[in-house]
């Protein structure tokens, strides 16, 4: 069994990883770090420890009222995808270790879209 990093734990829901296959299991938000724990098989865990957090990513549709997914994006080991049950809460609990302006939205697909055409068709000013 995996030894949690939290010494103090504020939230735990069910949740959904997305690194390489889908892994369901427990999400939990501690005073130490973001930790997804496998339901089926314990050797397959995320511990992320709240300084190595770079960007919290969220994926947010109909003006705020769905969060579908969010990604942890970390200093070092990369982008973790993840979805939860009530992802707005768990959001939420996460605002108290995370600096605001660490957190933000992703791009709707129209944004990307624009932003590469806009680079299609930009003249090169050598």
């Amino acid at each position: 069994m995996v030894q949690s990093i939290n010494s103090k734990v504020d939230l735990v829901m069910a949740g959904t990883s997305y690194m390489g296959l889908t892994d369901y299991g427990k999400i939990m938000i501690g005073n130490k770090g973001f930790e997804f724990f496998n339901e089926r098989d314990v050797n397959k865990y995320i511990q992320i420890p709240w300084d190595e957090v770079d960007k919290v990513i969220a994926s947010v549709m109909f003006k705020g009222r769905f969060i579908p997914r969010f990604a942890i994006q970390t200093k070092k080991d990369g982008t973790f995808s993840f979805a939860a049950k009530d992802s707005k809460k768990l959001l939420r609990a996460m605002q108290k270790y995370v600096a605001p302006e660490d957190m933000v939205r992703s791009l709707t697909f129209f944004q990307v879209l624009r932003r590469n055409l806009s680079q299609l068709f930009k003249k090169d000013n050598k």
